[in-house]
């Protein structure tokens, strides 16, 4: 059967200052996939928590949470080569060290690739809401997807997740509880407040959409086997 993407690629046009960045960068910073499973403590030379961010867009959150925990390594993995470039600017702006990147599809990379007990943070912010019914089932957080992703986190490790559809943010809250394996950080069936304690650095599409009167949901769970 064929396997149902949360994602569709678009193509499009990198600036020439992107396009710079992209050559410099991935040699440095990308990661290339092999026929086994990734040593990420060697890929980044050095033991330290390791916080994985899927579809990480432009980086808007990704940039500043590694500027901010320089003791800290970051994976993003970003399908759409404009995001991967953008990444690679702001790490070369920035001199960052801690963050490498994937570009390809997230379910079977991290299905595949990435050994168990290897997060303590998974990070899913702002995935495609795929709004209409019928396409609901090309959402990322689904049951099977999110015991994979479980498996990943180390021990206390967290899955947060945010979106500012409502009908998506109800069906992350269903699934994650679902989860025998997590448990909400918050309370049962709570979300989290990202304005109150900030949980995250507010994405420029975020910003657009709060100022179109869109709410946010945020999710926090906790790995508890």
């Amino acid at each position: 059967m064929r396997e149902i993407k949360s994602f569709v690629r678009r193509q499009r046009r990198l600036t020439p200052r992107l396009e710079k960045a992209l050559a410099f960068g991935w040699p440095k910073f990308g990661i290339e996939m092999a026929d086994e499973k990734l040593n990420l403590d060697k890929i980044f030379g050095r033991h330290a928590d390791k916080i994985l961010e899927i579809g990480f867009g432009h980086g808007d959150t990704l940039i500043p949470m590694a500027i901010a925990n320089p003791d800290k390594d970051y994976l993003g993995i970003e399908v759409h080569e404009p995001g991967v470039a953008a990444v690679m600017l702001g790490m070369i702006e920035n001199n960052l060290t801690n963050i490498r990147v994937i570009q390809n599809d997230a379910v079977k990379m991290i299905r595949d690739f990435i050994p168990d007990h290897t997060f303590s943070r998974i990070h899913i912010y702002f995935p495609d809401p795929w709004p209409k019914k019928k396409h609901h089932k090309r959402r990322i957080i689904q049951a099977d997807f999110v015991e994979i992703l479980r498996q990943k986190l180390g021990d206390k490790g967290i899955i947060h997740c945010a979106t500012d559809w409502e009908d998506y943010a109800k069906q992350m809250m269903t699934v994650l509880s679902a989860n025998p394996g997590l448990k909400n950080i918050i309370d049962e069936n709570q979300f989290a407040d990202n304005k109150t304690v900030q949980l995250r650095a507010n994405t420029k599409f975020e910003k657009r959409g709060t100022k179109l009167g869109h709410g946010v949901w945020d999710l926090l769970f906790l790995s508890t086997e």
